[in-house]
């Protein structure tokens, strides 16, 4: 079971990746230390002042990925999926372009050219955020609890690190929708935002 599991995370992996896509790869996560869950949870909070010189580093932007939608030694991701229905995806919003995760490989892959940052900052500390992370669902059925799972372990992630992260439902969500081409359902629920405090 596990393997028809694995193989077939792995089939809409390779049909998600177009041919001739960037692909950057990410450091191997760090999946050892950190503050202890207790403490993190009594330090989880949202923050909204961010240092945008303070850049996310690739080794903490790939831990961060791995906490919200990564996969664990056992071929697993590392949030639970209700009824195993993995119907979420995780893209990185850059001025220079979207990317997506893929976790099997722990890589990004480029979708696009396009700056869509503009389409989340209806709040003003938006723009100085460093990591913009974008969930998209199908809102029927499970979607909903696994967005509301993955940015709970940005929360806990963030707390241990000393981070700052909001998440946020003001955005143009069709908009997104319509520039990442969603289709089968899926739509763009929530962004997060991501860094280290003023």
């Amino acid at each position: 079971m596990k393997r028809k599991i694995l193989m077939s995370t792995v089939a809409c992996a390779l049909a998600l990746t177009s041919p001739g896509a960037e692909v950057k790869q990410l450091p191997e996560p760090n999946k050892t230390g950190g503050m202890p869950l207790m403490e993190a949870i009594a330090a989880r909070q949202t923050g909204r002042t961010y240092n945008p010189a303070h850049k996310v580093d690739d080794q903490t932007l790939s831990e961060i990925l791995w906490v919200a939608w990564g996969m664990n030694e056992r071929g697993t991701r590392t949030i639970a999926t209700a009824r195993n229905k993995q119907n979420m995806e995780l893209y990185v919003l850059t001025p220079e372009g979207t990317w997506r995760y893929e976790a099997k490989d722990n890589t990004l892959v480029k979708v696009n050219d396009k700056n869509l940052i503009p389409l989340c900052d209806q709040q003003e500390f938006v723009t100085k955020a460093p990591l913009h992370l974008l969930y998209v669902a199908k809102e029927e059925g499970w979607g909903v609890a696994h967005v509301g799972s993955a940015y709970q372990n940005v929360y806990l992630y963030a707390a241990s690190k000393g981070m700052q992260t909001v998440i946020r439902g003001m955005t143009d969500r069709p908009a997104l929708t319509r520039e990442l081409e969603l289709t089968d359902g899926k739509k763009a629920m929530l962004h997060q935002t991501v860094g280290y405090a003023e």
